[in-house]
């Protein structure tokens, strides 16, 4: 991954370099009109030299400066994309279309590459955190209402519902189901507790619209409820996997628009049931997008 980024970045230098000395040489070479302003061509070169000294900075830690590498993907994928337009259309000769070889082609599979390492190694970092520990659902675990989770749970069974942050559409699905389901949960005698990554404040105003800002909440930005029972941060696929896509779309389509990240916007959401201090069901979620029952989950197991 090193030499990768390295030689991309003598490369974008070398050809930035280029296209600042010598704005009209390309142009000459393929029988095409120069341009009227060749301080856009030298600008245009003067960018990608830019990029080859974030590639050389990159190169020292790939996976901690995976961003460089991320919107230089970015550019090597868009970039050919304009390119086919134009060749599409006959505004450009084909043989223009040797720069997109040299400068974008060649790095999409390297650069994705490093990109994929970046994710391994910060789901791998992520997997270190903590080992599942479910007594922490009970230590110290004071709700909004001012009552432990431990002392509600002594009284009648408790569904908590772990969310994901609360700008993603599946969390808003996620309040506006346990809306509806309410009544058949707690009128089965259950009562549900949410556990967020917000502050408690502003969890209460956004919860205020789906009805639900009187149900106890217990605020984890740190995700230390979420980690000790084992809730991670999820992989690529579960995040981003197509059928996260699709689903994403009808909830979108639903009326259940995204909003500004707030909290760990990888942490996987679940579903515990507690009763008398012991956890007596639990719903691991697969992938962001799973849509559980929550008024089925709310019942109480009859060996419970």
């Amino acid at each position: 991954m090193r030499t990768v980024l390295l030689c991309a970045g003598f490369y974008n230098v070398l050809w930035g370099a280029f296209a600042v000395l010598f704005p009209g040489a390309i142009f000459r070479w393929l029988q095409m009109p120069e341009p009227n302003y060749p301080q856009f061509w030298q600008c245009i070169g003067m960018i990608v030299g830019v990029y080859g000294i974030g590639y050389a900075i990159a190169a020292f830690d790939p996976a901690r400066h995976w961003p460089i590498v991320l919107v230089g993907f970015l550019g090597k994928v868009f970039g050919p994309l304009g390119m086919a337009q134009a060749l599409w259309t006959g505004q450009l000769p084909w043989g223009f279309a040797l720069n997109c070889v040299t400068n974008d082609l060649v790095w999409w599979v390297p650069f994705f590459l490093i990109l994929k390492h970046a994710w391994e190694r910060y789901q791998r970092d992520s997997g270190l955190e903590a080992s599942p520990d479910e007594s922490i659902l009970l230590k110290d675990s004071i709700t909004s209402n001012g009552r432990s989770l431990a002392e509600i749970s002594q009284e009648h069974p408790v569904l908590v519902v772990f969310l994901r942050h609360s700008g993603c559409t599946f969390c808003r699905e996620a309040l506006a189901d346990l809306s509806f389901a309410r009544e058949r949960i707690e009128g089965g005698g259950t009562r549900l507790v949410l556990v967020h990554m917000g502050t408690a404040s502003s969890f209460s105003a956004f919860t205020e619209g789906y009805g639900l800002s009187d149900v106890p909440a217990f605020s984890d930005p740190e995700r230390r409820l979420y980690r000790g029972l084992g809730l991670q941060r999820g992989t690529f696929v579960q995040l981003f996997g197509w059928g996260v896509w699709w689903r994403g779309l009808k909830s979108l389509l639903a009326g259940h628009r995204p909003g500004a990240l707030e909290g760990d916007g990888t942490q996987m959401p679940g579903v515990f049931m507690i009763w008398q201090g012991r956890i007596v069901r639990r719903y691991l979620h697969s992938n962001a997008a799973q849509r559980p029952d929550y008024g089925a989950l709310a019942i109480l197991p009859a060996n419970s």
